[in-house]
């Protein structure tokens, strides 16, 4: 499994909107002058733009609703020149941050290990005070073919569990959804 596979894994996680139909949207070319613009049409009738830097390092995704000219949701990642993702800041409609995310890969394998995810309008600090603490973690295994595993979940708010928290507990439990520049 490429990096870019996983990035079309994480990249539908968060719009609760249509994250069911992630795994089912057409990929096309929105424009052909623009050579690093793609849309994707989902079943539910959103409609999600991605467009992606020349050198590859930023991958922006807008999300609209049916007859929409503003997003509903918008989700900036950063990338290595390699492609592994760095960073990812999602914002609302009103394009206020929600939440950023940081990526950790294996050293050994190079594929990605875990994902932490921070609330960025409520600091949420160690028991200490001395460091900010995610309030969700996904922590990758593959088998021994690279195939990925279901992911291990772990939320940080006290009573709560990840189905009350996220309506959908892992990108990488939807459907393979297209790749939207591997061509």
């Amino acid at each position: 499994m490429n990096r870019f596979t996983l990035i079309a894994f994480v990249v539908g996680i968060f719009c609760q909107v249509h994250s069911h139909a992630q795994g089912t949207a057409e990929v096309k070319a929105e424009d052909a002058d623009i050579q690093f613009s793609r849309v994707m049409r989902h079943k539910d009738g959103t409609t999600s733009r991605l467009l992606r830097t020349p050198n590859n390092e930023v991958l922006e995704k807008k999300t609209y609703m049916p007859g929409a000219t503003t997003p509903c949701m918008r989700t900036v990642y950063r990338l290595d020149r390699r492609g592994n993702l760095l960073g990812c800041q999602i914002y609302d409609g009103l394009d206020q941050m929600l939440f950023k995310s940081r990526y950790g890969y294996d050293p050994e394998t190079g594929l990605l290990s875990e994902e932490q995810m921070f609330d960025a309008r409520v600091k949420n600090l160690t028991p200490d005070g001395k460091a900010e603490m995610p309030i969700r973690r996904f922590i990758y295994t593959f088998d021994a073919n690279g195939k990925p595993n279901k992911p291990i979940q772990i939320i940080l708010r006290p009573g709560r569990t990840a189905e009350e928290v996220f309506t959908q507990p892992s990108g990488l439990d939807s459907k393979l959804q297209p790749v939207p520049f591997d061509n």
